[in-house]
């Protein structure tokens, strides 16, 4: 059993976070891994369904998605029906045709903010991708190219405001950090003695009591 599957085991032992759902986020800086943490989480939890918050957001408002949020998603979601929600299509600038996104035992939310106060209140567990804004805004900005080069010097300044406002990382359950191969999983600022008793962290790795 390898980090991740260890990881997928525990976040089914959590109890329901919303409605039947465990939500459980993925935040973190732009660029820092998260939706490939998310990708590898949801293979090794069966293909659970994953939502990424930049479906949600537009170039008009990167983080004022939280009402379309709870309307389409978190609400259908606590009263254990699927969901329905319309992607943003960030080259055509408008949102597209209905997808939806069914009532699992766990459902994985990714992106920028995921964490934030309003949604904290859904999730069975908060993971942060434990790596720094500059380093992964540098990831990101060599992944989409010069010619996105405009929208990573706005997305910058909107992504510093939003987590001095509304920090993430200060409420994480889990810090996860990247080797060369696999996770660490680290306890996150939010861990106190005797919390958390479903999970334990130890020797970098997410564990059931």
């Amino acid at each position: 059993m390898n980090d991740l599957d260890r990881a997928a085991h525990a976040l089914l032992r959590l109890p329901p976070s919303c409605g039947p759902v465990r939500l459980v986020a993925v935040d973190g800086h732009a660029g820092s891994g998260k939706s490939t943490l998310a990708a590898r989480l949801s293979a090794a939890l069966g293909d659970a369904p994953v939502l990424h918050l930049d479906d949600l957001a537009t170039h008009e408002e990167p983080f004022a998605w939280t009402g379309r949020l709870r309307e389409q998603v978190l609400e259908p979601l606590s009263r254990g029906e699927t969901a329905s929600y319309r992607p943003y299509d960030w080259r055509l600038r408008r949102f597209g045709q209905a997808r939806v996104l069914p009532a699992a035992p766990v459902v994985l939310v990714e992106g920028v903010g995921a964490g934030r106060r309003v949604v904290r209140p859904f999730l069975a567990w908060l993971l942060w991708m434990e790596r720094g804004a500059e380093e992964s805004w540098a990831r990101g900005r060599r992944r989409d190219g010069p010619e996105q080069a405009s929208f990573w010097d706005g997305w910058t300044v909107a992504e510093t405001r939003h987590f001095a406002e509304d920090p993430s990382r200060a409420f994480a359950d889990t810090l996860v950090r990247e080797r060369q191969e696999g996770y660490d999983w680290l306890p996150g600022p939010s861990v106190t003695a005797g919390a958390h008793q479903i999970i334990t962290h130890g020797d970098g790795f997410l564990s059931v009591n």
